[in-house]
């Protein structure tokens, strides 16, 4: 695993043995970030789930002034820490241990990304009503393809859905009323 593009380009990130964790493939980051471009710069990323933390690295790569990772897993966190420090970023990051569902509406965020292990689909809708209550300005899940999310969660509608191959993204914001639906690419 590597970091895509930004500041620490081609950076090698060690990742979680096993399949305790499912990093996001690179291509997946890659088209993330690529839709995050006009957003990113100056922003806190919340990274849930967080495993190695690839996510939210990137991020931070890529301009966003800080980057908070929670993450259950003592074993990921100890990657997680890792990864930081080779990077020199640990004084741009925090790194919180718990449940995502439960703690996401503690740690506010321009940029929220989601990617709870696919088995557990309560986490999702957990994690997604958590973040409606707060001013989160856009929260990504990430998703088996032939996963079903809602299309509203409190305040949050879906406005787009990235596939790719079994792979899905899709992004929430809090709209007006009356507003459009999800634009798939």
């Amino acid at each position: 695993m590597r970091v895509i593009a930004g500041e620490f380009r081609s950076r090698k990130l060690k990742s979680v043995p096993g399949l305790e964790v499912r990093p996001t493939p690179d291509r997946l980051r890659e088209a993330l970030f690529n839709v995050l471009a006009p957003r990113i710069g100056g922003a806190v990323f919340l990274d849930c789930y967080a495993g190695s933390g690839s996510v939210g690295i990137e991020a931070l790569s890529r301009g966003a002034k800080r980057s908070i990772f929670i993450e259950r897993s003592a074993r990921a966190i100890a990657i997680l820490r890792e990864n930081l420090r080779s990077l020199g970023v640990e004084e741009q990051a925090s790194v919180v241990r718990g449940s995502a569902a439960s703690l996401v509406s503690e740690y506010p965020a321009d940029i929220v990304f989601l990617d709870p292990p696919y088995d557990s689909e309560k986490e999702y809708s957990a994690a997604l009503d958590a973040l409606a209550a707060t001013r989160c300005g856009l929260a990504i899940a990430q998703h088996a393809s032939g996963f079903h999310l809602e299309d509203v969660y409190g305040s949050l509608t879906r406005t787009r859905v990235l596939r790719q191959g079994d792979n899905s993204l899709s992004f929430f914001e809090p709209l007006e009323s009356g507003a459009q639906g999800a634009a798939e690419v």
